[in-house]
């Protein structure tokens, strides 16, 4: 399978989306942004500044300046694919932040979306 598209898509582009899926479900932009900032090690003024350039979302995760140890407990079916079961480690990457916003719109708990 090529994933060069979904690489090559502007993180200002799936933001949106992502917010939009949770805001769908009674959730926040703060909460996307928590998901976010756990998984990928950002801060808030560093993903304030991401959403409005025009990074690629290969880039977003390879640029991630601490992705969670935690990350590897995230399981589930995302897209038909079990998350724990892709190959390449770029899009399992960004499964992981599937999944995790997935849950979030399901109304699961910030601590056990967070696997604290």
């Amino acid at each position: 399978m090529n994933n060069d598209k979904v690489y090559q898509m502007h993180f200002s582009k799936i933001y949106p989306l992502l917010v939009n899926k949770a805001l769908k479900k009674g959730r926040t932009q703060s909460e996307v942004d928590e998901v976010i900032r756990w998984l990928t090690g950002y801060d808030q003024a560093a993903l304030d500044t991401i959403r409005e350039s025009d990074m690629d979302y290969a880039a977003f995760f390879q640029n991630a300046p601490a992705l969670n140890p935690n990350r590897n407990l995230i399981k589930g079916v995302v897209c038909g694919v079990r998350v724990e079961e892709i190959e390449e480690p770029l899009m399992r990457e960004i499964r992981y932040l599937d999944k995790l916003i997935d849950e979030l719109a399901k109304g699961k708990a910030m601590e056990k979306i967070l696997r604290r």
